[in-house]
């Protein structure tokens, strides 16, 4: 399975990226070389999102132990053992050894990146969802074969059924149910907006509903391509960042 085959690939290679930057930070506490330390303050915060994506999909009732050894809004003082990530990339303390306590949660972090693999090569990871995700591509890729032929409506119908699609896997994923028994994308917003994302986001799809209408009915004038576009641009972010 190709999409089996890449995502056990990504994740293998978070795992060594999240080595690399243990090892810079632990050589640049050791020897004090500012290059060790360049790699992780140029690094990290790349390394960081991304494995922050690859726990919400896999792994998400462990977000909040990742995101905490990232930055700690609850405590009340900056020490050995509340020390996290963030502060090494602020050089907060300005002393090597505080910057010796990332160490500790960046480790930790790392582990519960491994910990996704292992989650991912089990049954716990439901292989429908990787179909699903098989089957979404292959319709974005129809989309943008229509796109280019120029049937924009036709292309703008798909997006807004995937869209949907993906929408219905997210509130099952989470327990949300809706009462109307054919949600639109709006519907959908709606309830998402309440439990998994921020206003901003909300704005977004909302744009992406507007879009999307357009395509479906007739209205008072044509979609035009660069707005078919970013539908179709959207839908590929929705299904891999939204969970």
């Amino acid at each position: 399975m190709k999409k089996y085959d890449k995502i056990k690939a990504e994740i293998d290679e978070l795992i060594n990226d999240g080595k690399k930057l243990y090892d810079s930070l632990a050589n640049y506490c050791k020897s004090e070389k500012i290059s060790d330390f360049q790699y992780f303050l140029y690094n990290y915060e790349s390394w960081y999102t991304k494995s922050l994506l690859l726990i919400k999909q896999i792994l998400p009732f462990r977000l909040e132990d990742f995101t905490i050894r990232y930055r700690n809004s609850k405590r009340k003082e900056i020490n050995a053992e509340t020390y996290t990530t963030s502060d090494a990339l602020l050089l907060l303390g300005n002393q090597n050894c505080k910057i010796l306590y990332a160490l500790m949660p960046l480790s930790q972090q790392i582990e519960i990146v491994k910990a996704c693999r292992l989650s991912f090569e089990s049954e716990i990871y439901s292989i429908q969802s990787l179909l699903q995700a098989d089957i979404f591509d292959s319709e974005i890729d129809s989309a943008k074969h229509l796109l280019k032929k120029g049937f924009l409506r036709a292309a703008g119908a798909i997006c807004g059924v995937v869209i949907e699609k993906h929408f219905s896997e997210v509130c099952n994923n989470h327990n949300i149910s809706l009462k109307k028994k054919s949600p639109t994308i709006a519907d959908y917003n709606d309830v998402l907006k309440d439990n998994i994302y921020d206003t901003i986001e909300w704005r977004r799809i909302q744009r992406l509903g507007d879009l999307r209408n357009l395509c479906d009915h007739n209205k008072d004038r044509e979609p035009t391509k660069d707005e078919v576009e970013e539908l179709i641009c959207g839908t590929e972010r929705v299904i891999k960042t939204i969970f």
